[in-house]
Formats: C-alpha cells, sequence, structure tokens
C-alpha cells in the first residue's frame, strides 16, 4: 500500500486511550499488523496502548501519540516516575522542564529524584524577562519564526554551573530540543541528558547529533507505520526519508 491512501485507514476516536496501563495478556494482539492501537512495551513489561494517527501529508503512514495531558493522573504518574528511574543514575542537581507538555512530567520526575521544585522554561515573555534568557524556537508545529524559549532571570541562579536534565513528554524530528538544550548550556549548565516519555522513530537523531543523540534517554519507543491491507506495521524506513 503507498502513501496514496485516501481515506481514513484504521483511525478512532482517542477519548479512551492513555487511561489505562495494561498487562500484557490485557492488550489483546501485541504483533504486527495493529489496527487502532500500537501496544508500546514499558520497562516493566506492562502496555500503554497508544492511538494510531494517519499522517495528513502522507497517509499511508502514521505515528503512534502520546497527549500526556488527555492522560488520566496515574498513567502520567506512572510514567514519569519510570522516567525518573531513568535518570537516576545520573545524579542530576536540578531538573529542567521543557514547555509545554513536558511541564507534565518534570515535577514528577523532580519529586521523585527527591528535588523540593524543578525549574521550568516557557514560551510567554513576561514583562520582566530578558531576551539574552531566550532562544529562538522553529518545529513542525511551529514553523513560523518569532517563538522563542524563556527562562525566568530570576531562576538563573538555579541553572548556572548545575548539573541539569532537561524533561520533555517527546522526541519525534528532534527540532524543539535543539533552542532549550543550547540555551542551557550557554548560560553554563552541564547538561547530563535529556530525558523524554516517548522516542518517536527515529529521526531525531541526524538533527540532534550523534552526541546528543547519545544522551536522548526514553521510556519507551514507537516507531513510524505504514499502511497495509489488515492495519499498520513498522515502517523500515524510520528516519522518515
Amino acid at each position: 500500500m503507498s502513501d496514496n491512501v485516501s481515506t481514513p485507514h484504521f483511525t478512532e476516536l482517542t477519548t479512551g486511550y492513555w487511561q489505562h496501563i495494561l498487562n500484557a495478556d490485557q492488550a489483546g494482539k501485541l504483533e504486527a499488523p495493529w489496527r487502532h492501537g500500537y501496544p508500546a512495551r514499558l520497562p516493566d513489561g506492562r502496555v500503554l496502548m497508544l492511538p494510531i494517527r494517519q499522517m495528513a501529508n502522507a497517509p499511508g503512514r502514521a505515528v503512534a501519540s502520546l497527549i500526556c495531558n488527555h492522560a488520566a493522573f496515574d498513567v502520567a504518574e506512572t510514567l514519569g516516575c519510570m522516567l525518573a528511574d531513568k535518570l537516576a543514575p545520573l545524579q542530576p542537581e536540578v531538573v529542567i522542564g521543557l514547555p509545554t507538555l513536558g511541564l507534565t512530567f518534570a515535577p514528577i520526575v523532580a519529586r521523585h529524584l527527591g528535588h523540593s521544585r524543578y525549574v521550568p522554561l516557557g514560551y510567554s515573555r513576561k514583562f520582566w524577562y530578558d531576551e539574552a534568557l531566550s532562544s529562538p524556537v522553529q518545529s513542525l508545529t511551529s514553523p513560523r519564526p518569532g517563538k522563542h524559549v524563556y527562562l525566568d532571570p530570576n531562576l538563573l541562579p538555579l541553572v548556572r554551573g548545575k548539573r541539569v536534565v532537561l524533561v520533555d513528554d517527546t522526541v519525534s524530528t528532534g527540532s524543539t530540543l535543539s533552542a532549550p538544550w543550547g540555551l542551557m548550556e550557554s548560560l553554563g549548565a552541564e547538561v547530563l541528558a535529556c530525558g523524554v516519555v516517548m522516542r518517536q522513530s527515529r529521526r531525531w537523531e541526524a538533527r540532534l547529533g550523534p552526541e546528543r543523540a547519545a544522551r536522548l534517554i526514553g521510556v519507551f519507543d514507537s516507531p513510524l507505520l505504514r499502511a497495509v491491507d489488515e492495519g499498520w506495521v513498522e515502517d523500515p524506513k524510520q528516519t522518515g526519508d
């Protein structure tokens, strides 16, 4: 089946997704082809079903999505704690939360690591902010120039000279990670790693480069998918080329 699929191909409403973590025997069919949901396997052997979303610009392909602010509280808490366990050996001094959905997981990670607070970055510029503590962002979802990621100047002493980890919800192309990663390093922080709950495909490797890509830590992986008559299977071209 080609990219020229003209009708919706095994997609459904996502209302019921991200509400439960299942034991493997509860998750149903774990092997491809998958129909409406992709079974993401977690470090403890359980499964989180992710809705499959057909790509608008390439309808013969799809991705499995995670929207953490639609998730049940206990699901988000569990995923955040799993991410914290992955980051714990690095012994970071500070957890940096990336906007927007990374701010769901950063406080969970920080608490689980025994920290009393975390440092949030944001896209909204307050009147007391300093442009020197910002970096321009461009991504697939925000292609127009002018968007910046900001650090509140009052939080600079918490970052400068510290060993930090960045926390976001997912990584796909890697485009949104470059700006905050570079900003933290320019302010004198040592970025030990960026932790995400979901690593989607492998497209981010080229954008981040080998040195940063090696420090990208995830809870689970979800592949790019391609359409077949029976549903969806893993696309061998995980770079999206």
